[in-house]
């Protein structure tokens, strides 16, 4: 514990919370945590009593109905006399709370959903988010929270809450907010402790697998390094990162003093894994920056009950998530040649979705709530990742303001002043606001760029960009096969039609989502086979195939045309000129010949 912390702990002896938690799970196996709230206090002056949970956690833009895990839920007075109380909503529970001066309710949330947004419990560990188990009184927020833990046997508790004194794991939060943004593991996972730039640091890791605890902590200490010296600082007083070793797992979600990680148990031998896991670290490290902190005017303010609209997570996450590849890429975990192919297999990603013609980024964003999170067989289609296309706006964006102003003025100076403005005073941006920060670094007008790219529809002119600094983006065909425009794959022995794509000769036909396909000219035909049989033809040739749809047989004739583009890649210009070498070299601090 450090000096900072141990004086903001003894200050807690100075607080009374009139709102306290006990969280129990004395069954593991059976996946649910026993919850005790006390209320008490001021918080009872007025009945009845709205206990609320949110549907929603920040940094996952999706309502995720939180309450449908809550069960035998209960009230009682403090002498365990119990108190009517009927639920007003989904999430909304009323408790006629009369004339107590203190109450308690019981509840318990089923946890079994390994997954960094939601809660999990079995016999290895604990692990919640606190707005998938915790309620909160509307316009009580602001109110400091105790929580006390109570794990079987031989289990620890890893959070970033400070602990109260003299009691045995119980941790404080100010509000609601912090309880919210602050998860906790539990149980007996290893822990490794670390210090960067004075400050502590801990790595808690659940789960067993091939990686090497050695060379993650090495790593991890350049990349915080690094991020800090881009905003010139870190802005806790510790960190604590919780990752979770799966079967099949990757994700990360962020939070203020702390980040949580799913990964492959297996994923960290081979390089380009490895190096998967590392963007990943250095993405939700980055979010402590950009969303925590800094933040678009609509996540000011979470409102818990319902969606939080914004144009602008295409900087919040997009932006992220180019410097995802930045970071590492300057800390020395990959080179320059990881770096490029890093880019260039994203562009080949956004390239190869139809659905980059049809919604927009700002709008991606908006649509958060009803698409990114709740994909199905249309869905590249119609929409695309703010993810994805907003970082290769910000890469762009990177590259403009680096042309200009000859390697002077970057991206890094947008980051730098938008932490200044919003970030340090955690002051919410509008669009407005954003885009003007960007305006004044670039020191130009960026209207038909912020037009075509965030409101528009227009293709991402990658070459311009790229040319100045002696690259080129090319396009190729590494898969010469016809294009039907169709995806199979093999379900409960069937080979079902899982995508067709908008405008592609297989729609053009008739085929559909859930078709089951039986032959390709008369002759059966599987999934692995299918790209192969498709290889026996040509462009312009007709091929017939028979399917099921909706159980009824049918045969349709398909006219196949030429391959799409389906890799791309970035390369040096055929002859670079001393000046986009300068500009190459200024840009990636490494000699163009490298490349």
């Amino acid at each position: 514990m450090t000096e900072a912390t141990q004086i903001h702990s003894d200050a807690l002896t100075m607080v009374t919370p009139t709102l306290q938690y006990w969280v129990g799970m004395p069954k593991p196996e059976s996946h649910l945590f026993e919850i005790r709230l006390k209320i008490q206090g001021d918080l009872l002056l007025s009945s009845p009593l709205n206990l609320k949970m949110p549907v929603w956690t920040p940094g996952s833009y999706l309502v995720r109905e939180y309450a449908r895990h809550l069960q035998d839920f209960r009230v009682c007075d403090s002498e365990g006399n119990f108190l009517k109380w009927q639920k007003k909503s989904k999430n909304h529970w009323q408790i006629q709370s009369k004339s107590a001066t203190e109450i308690w309710v019981f509840y318990r949330i089923f946890a079994n959903e390994l997954s960094v947004r939601t809660n999990h419990l079995d016999g290895s560990h604990g692990y919640f988010n606190g707005a998938a188990l915790f309620f909160y009184i509307p316009g009580c927020e602001k109110h400091p929270i105790q929580v006390t833990i109570e794990p079987p046997k031989n289990w620890t508790v890893s959070t970033s809450l400070p602990t109260v004194p003299h009691q045995i794991n119980t941790f404080y939060a100010p509000d609601f907010d912090t309880l919210v943004d602050s998860p906790f593991e539990i149980g007996t996972h290893r822990l490794y402790e670390f210090e960067v730039l004075g400050k502590p640091h801990q790595l808690a890791i659940w789960g067993d697998g091939n990686l090497n605890p050695e060379r993650l902590l090495t790593d991890f200490q350049k990349i915080i390094t690094v991020e800090s010296e881009l905003f010139d600082g870190l802005p806790y007083e510790r960190y604590l990162f919780l990752l979770h070793l799966s079967n099949q797992g990757f994700g990360g979600l962020e939070h203020k003093d702390s980040c949580s990680l799913i990964y492959s148990r297996f994923g960290f031998r081979s390089s380009e894994k490895y190096h998967r896991f590392m963007q990943l670290v250095a993405h939700e490290f980055f979010h402590l920056w950009n969303v925590k902190r800094i933040r678009p005017k609509a996540l000011e303010v979470f409102d818990y009950e319902q969606e939080n609209y914004t144009p602008s997570l295409w900087f919040s996450e997009g932006t992220t998530s180019y410097y995802d590849m930045v970071i590492p890429y300057r800390a020395g975990i990959f080179d320059v040649k990881g770096f490029l192919n890093a880019i260039a297999k994203d562009i080949t990603r956004l390239q190869t979705i139809p659905g980059r013609l049809v919604q927009p980024l700002s709008e991606s964003s908006w649509d958060t709530w009803i698409k990114l999170y709740r994909r199905e067989s249309h869905s590249d289609n119609n929409q695309i990742s703010y993810y994805l296309k907003g970082e290769l706006v910000s890469f762009l964006l990177d590259l403009l303001i680096r042309e200009k102003h000859g390697n002077q003025r970057s991206l890094d100076d947008v980051m730098g002043q938008m932490w200044l403005e919003f970030g340090q005073p955690e002051i919410g941006f509008t669009p407005e606001q954003l885009e003007q920060v960007i305006e004044s670094i670039a020191d130009t007008s960026l209207t038909d760029f912020f037009e075509r790219y965030l409101y528009g529809l227009d293709e991402l002119p990658y070459n311009q960009y790229l040319e100045p600094f002696g690259l080129q983006l090319i396009a190729e065909t590494k898969d010469e096969t016809p294009y039907l425009g169709c995806k199979v794959a093999t379900e409960k022995g069937r080979e079902i039609i899982k995508f067709v794509e908008v405008g592609s000769p297989a729609e053009a036909a008739g085929l559909d989502i859930h078709d089951e396909l039986l032959a390709l000219n008369g002759f059966k035909v599987t999934s692995d086979q299918f790209n192969d049989r498709l290889k026996d033809y040509k462009p312009g040739d007709t091929i017939e195939l028979t399917f099921f749809h909706q159980d009824l047989l049918r045969t349709c004739q398909v006219t196949l045309t030429s391959p799409r583009p389906n890799h791309y890649q970035i390369v040096s210009v055929s002859e670079p000129t001393p000046q986009q070498k300068r500009n190459f070299e200024g840009w990636l601090g490494c000699p163009y010949h490298n490349l």
